[in-house]
């Protein structure tokens, strides 16, 4: 097992290949150090690099192979999913809404059990780095809304049109599964064929996602990363296209 680089704040990333492999405690393990400053991390998610670590750690990279990816085309609407939809799409008082709320998403999905876990990976340090994120365009919220009340969503980084999910929560039933949804409707709309799902869980696997290469990873995030964002404002005519397509499954 290589042993793993302690970066110095501005200190470049080593190669992803160096990554720790799957004979190790912590596949995809790639470094430790370094800062959450925003150059760093736009650096780090154009290049496949991702923070993830607990209170108690140093700020801990990861570029785990294979990497979960959800090509938008192959999201799998499950019938009683689709019916939630149109549930929601159908009553007043319900809405999707982008960037309303970055702050209450990001501290509902800190707060947000998660099974197998006592506690968070989205420290106090990291709301603040992605709050700089989301300041300037590179990090957003997608919230469910019923009758004034924020019930769920989720946060992303986005980069040219490289879309990188990061943590969801829900106060409601369905009410992250209906973001995520919606977030994919966003995508296939303005043309941002894959949102990144980092790690491998079963529930993103029901829903389409798989795992690719790391070396194919890289080279979508490559070509995806230069282009031009899209303007992150959701319409409700992207769910026709959804609901429309849809693919259901029992």
């Amino acid at each position: 097992m290589r042993r793993l680089p302690l970066l110095r704040p501005g200190e470049p990333f080593p190669p992803v290949g160096s990554a720790w492999g799957p004979e190790t405690p912590a596949p995809g393990l790639l470094a430790a150090g370094g800062a959450l400053d925003m150059p760093t991390l736009l650096l780090a998610y154009s290049s496949g690099i991702f923070p993830w670590y607990a209170d108690d750690q140093p700020i801990l990279w990861w570029s785990p192979d294979p990497r979960m990816v959800l090509d938008v085309a192959d999201f799998r609407l499950h019938r009683s999913l689709r019916k939630t939809l149109l549930r929601f799409t159908a009553r007043q008082g319900c809405a999707i809404r982008f960037d309303s709320a970055f702050d209450q998403v990001i501290e509902a999905c800190a707060l947000a059990p998660r099974s197998g876990q006592a506690g968070t990976w989205i420290t106090s340090d990291m709301r603040a780095a992605y709050q700089r994120l989301h300041a300037h365009g590179y990090a957003h919220s997608v919230e469910t809304w019923i009758d004034g009340a924020l019930v769920g969503g989720l946060y992303c980084v986005s980069i040219g049109r490289a879309v990188f999910g990061e943590s969801m929560f829900a106060r409601a039933t369905d009410a992250s599964k209906i973001a995520l949804s919606a977030l994919v409707a966003f995508c296939r709309a303005e043309n941002l064929p894959l949102i990144d799902c980092q790690q491998n869980t079963r529930h993103l696997a029901s829903l389409g996602a798989r795992e690719i290469a790391r070396s194919d990873f890289l080279n979508r995030i490559r070509a995806l990363t230069p282009l031009p964002p899209p303007s992150w404002t959701f319409r409700p005519v992207y769910w026709q296209t959804l609901l429309a397509s849809a693919e259901t499954q029992p």
